[in-house]
């Protein structure tokens, strides 16, 4: 088991930045890919990044490239979402997850969830 608990949502105008964090605890961290993953109101869970066990690849959708980058500290059992220039479009809750496949982008080839935590965008 894996356990993921998110931190860091918040109100934020558009134009701004805020920085997710991802604490990660239970089996080893080090064998799992992890994905960062958004749900707005009424919509279904969409696929934002992606990060490999040694974060060396990362990917993103074509929505926030650009705009948001992913990162882990392995020996901490952390993953981050830096989010910069965000717009009203950006709000939902963000969801970390992990999977011991790497280049997944599909919500349900993840395994083990966080809560979530929420994003509000103001224009």
């Amino acid at each position: 088991q894996v356990q993921l608990v998110e931190s860091g949502g918040g109100l934020v105008q558009a134009g701004g930045s805020l920085r997710l964090s991802c604490a990660a605890s239970g089996r080893t961290f080090l064998h799992y890919c992890m994905g960062w993953f958004r749900q707005a109101p009424g919509k279904e869970r969409e696929f934002v990044a992606g990060i490999s066990w040694n974060g060396g690849s990362t990917n993103y959708a074509d929505s926030v490239k650009g705009r948001f980058t992913i990162s882990r500290e392995t020996a901490k059992n952390m993953v981050y979402l830096q989010m910069n220039s965000l717009k009203p479009e950006d709000t939902a809750v963000y969801y970390c997850a992990a999977k011991n496949l790497c280049g997944l982008r599909r919500p349900q080839d993840y395994d083990y969830w966080g809560q979530g935590t929420t994003v509000t965008v103001s224009s």
